[in-house]
């Protein structure tokens, strides 16, 4: 394992609950449900990180259990805390509708069409000749 979640210390092998830091992780979660901002159930909880790494604890889904971690939080005060940082971010603007991404279609084939004037300037020249392209693409992006 990598890096073992706060309320959680590993024991011959295996993830065991740490009593203390339960009571304070059991705690920031009804604070928060309470209504108090991440700060002020850090402090409560008396838990001293910074304002991301709370956020980062109150969406741990390990604290619900699995096959390796012990159950900390029960589901349903984990969901309500899940609904409420949605319902919060709501609020606040704070979430972003993802751009819809537009389709771009490159052309994969060109055709020339046959010079018919002559220029002295070489720019006035280029310019002509960079008109005569054509290029076939479809809507679906064949030729």
């Amino acid at each position: 394992m990598g890096h073992t979640p706060f309320g959680y210390r590993i024991e011959s092998g295996k993830a065991v609950i740490d009593n203390e830091a339960t009571d304070q992780i059991r705690t920031l979660f009804n604070s928060y449900l309470s209504g108090d901002s991440l700060d002020t159930a850090a402090k409560k909880a008396g838990i001293k990180s910074f304002h991301a790494g709370i956020g980062r604890i109150l969406q741990t889904a390990r604290y619900l259990g699995d096959e390796y971690y012990p159950a900390i939080i029960e589901p349903d005060t984990y969901m309500a805390v899940q609904a409420e940082r949605i319902k919060r971010a709501e609020k606040l603007g704070r979430i972003r509708e993802p751009k819809e991404e537009k389709k771009v279609v490159f052309p994969s084939s060109f055709r020339m069409n046959e010079a018919t004037q002559q220029y002295d300037d070489p720019f006035q020249q280029a310019e002509y000749a960079y008109s005569l392209i054509e290029s076939e693409v479809q809507e679906d992006g064949c030729q």
